[in-house]
């Protein structure tokens, strides 16, 4: 473990140093200012505003740590995959640019983190009470 962490980090820089020269050498990004304002942009969104909203919401209405984990995940994938389902109906010039159904996509993504944090608070209940759902099977 001593070794693999310090190699895990290693690879996990040199993942980032590699993305960050490709986003800096895209041709079609001409300002790299617009870039540093987009990833500030982001972190504010994220540790201001979705961050809180979470604690929050975690607090309020959810006690199993499932459903904090589902709402942390939704909240990132939105954040995500915002821009694209806002913009999905804009006439870029290019058909090929944000051609694929984001607000379905995002909606189903949704639906398999809900699915996911609801299962083991399900199983949880099956198990406290197999035969009340033998019972109703029958």
């Amino acid at each position: 473990m001593r070794t693999l962490r310090p190699l895990l980090v290693l690879a996990g820089l040199a993942l980032t140093g590699y993305g960050f020269y490709g986003l800096l050498t895209d041709r079609y990004i001409d300002d790299p200012f617009g870039v540093l304002e987009w990833a500030v942009g982001g972190l504010l969104l994220h540790d201001g505003l979705f961050v809180p909203l979470i604690c929050l919401a975690g607090a309020a209405l959810a006690r199993s740590t499932p459903v904090r984990t589902g709402l942390i995940v939704a909240a990132s994938v939105t954040a995500v995959a915002l821009p694209a389902v806002l913009r999905a109906g804009d006439d870029h010039g290019n058909p090929t640019v944000l051609a694929l159904p984001y607000l379905r996509n995002w909606l189903l993504v949704l639906a398999v983190i809900a699915a996911a944090a609801a299962a083991p608070a399900l199983l949880r209940r099956r198990r406290r009470h197999p035969r009340k759902g033998r019972a109703e099977r029958r």
